[in-house]
């Protein structure tokens, strides 16, 4: 779930996070002794100081943080490494990339404690791996746009290949961002394998414009957000998340009473987050004891404003913007990690060639 601290810089406020670059050294997490545990995380990674500063105090050890790009690529650089990995543990591998990370032997086993306290929707096979947090990837709209056109926005998938919406969407590029994927397997998920290829020709033909990344169709050519505004971009629909309409009213200055955006709830797909214990972690006590606070209601409660994701524990509570501005998708697109794994290559391999040539 990338981009989203890049987000908040964006639109004004910007997220603290504690973070450091380059390797630990063997003082830092040479051992299981060590009081230094190391996080390998992508770079929204983002904790309250106050929450960090707590788990630290309660259990000894120093928390050192390495972030690395998107998702995608921390993986990749993870699996590289992963004889003599970066750190102890590795945050921010989703469910479209989990099974490369399973395949390529990156985690050991780790029953983090709090583990019972995962709602069941999200819980995984085998204790290689800890559900964390949990987003849904869905078209954003831009509500003064669509009121000035008088046009309704789209709702669904469906929508936005009819001529109404003809050159008005903007995605990313699903070789190269999470979200972009995400809206791909979603659009998979919606109209099976043999159906969502048919489906990108008609969105093509309907002027959809690709881009790297997120923050390049967020904030430059999206008219609905803050930085889109400022950049005068034509585009009122992204790709984006659920999220994204209450970090548009959090961080605005002044506060809006209503978002500016809205989320076309029939075109969302659920991502998962997850953590694990690396393989041959020099610190795996430091690493086990931090896997056991990611399932904290302090830290569970802790993630909505500083990384824009929903908690998976039972009874941890969310902001109240939240629920008034982004709730989760009522019913979004899903997929198995186990089909993910099978068909995602030649997918990304197919939608570039379709989409992009």
């Amino acid at each position: 779930m990338n981009n989203k601290k890049l987000f908040a810089a964006v639109v004004g406020l910007g997220l603290v996070t504690l973070s450091a670059c380059g390797s630990s050294s063997s003082s830092d997490s040479g051992s299981t002794g060590s009081k230094t545990v190391t996080l390998v995380s992508h770079d929204s990674w983002a904790v309250s100081k106050g929450v960090l500063a707590d788990f630290e105090k309660k259990s000894g050890y120093k928390v050192k943080v390495l972030e690395d790009g998107d998702a995608g690529q921390a993986v990749n650089k993870a699996i590289l490494t992963k004889d003599n990995p970066q750190g102890d543990v590795f945050f921010g591998v989703d469910n479209t990339l989990l099974s490369r990370a399973l395949d390529n032997g990156l985690f050991q086993s780790y029953e983090a404690k709090g583990a019972g306290t995962i709602q069941a929707g999200y819980r995984v096979d085998g204790d290689k791996v800890t559900p964390i947090d949990t987003g849904d990837i869905c078209v954003n709209y831009d509500k003064a746009w669509f009121s000035k056109h008088k046009l309704q926005p789209p709702t669904s998938y469906d929508d936005l290949i009819k001529p109404a919406y003809k050159n008005l969407l903007v995605t990313e590029n699903a070789s190269t961002s999470s979200p972009g994927l995400g809206f791909l397997l979603g659009s998979a998920a919606k109209y099976g394998d043999d159906g969502w290829q048919g489906y990108w020709k008609k969105l093509k033909a309907n002027g959809v414009k690709v881009v790297d990344g997120w923050e390049q169709a967020y904030n430059e050519e999206f008219s609905g957000s803050a930085g889109g505004k400022k950049a005068k971009a034509d585009r009122p629909l992204v790709v984006s998340y659920a999220s994204s309409p209450p970090a548009e009213v959090i961080y605005a200055d002044p506060k809006p009473t209503t978002a500016p955006t809205g989320v076309a709830d029939g075109t969302c797909f659920r991502q998962i987050e997850y953590a694990g214990l690396l393989s041959n972690a020099k610190n795996t006590k430091g690493g086990k004891a931090f896997l056991d606070f990611l399932l904290t209601k302090e830290f569970q409660q802790d993630m909505p404003l500083n990384m824009f994701v929903y908690p998976v524990v039972q009874g941890a509570q969310v902001p109240a913007e939240f629920t008034k501005y982004g709730p989760q998708a009522k019913d979004p697109e899903t997929m198995d990690p186990a089909k993910i794994a099978e068909h995602r290559d030649d997918w990304v391999k197919s939608w570039t060639s379709l989409v992009l040539k």
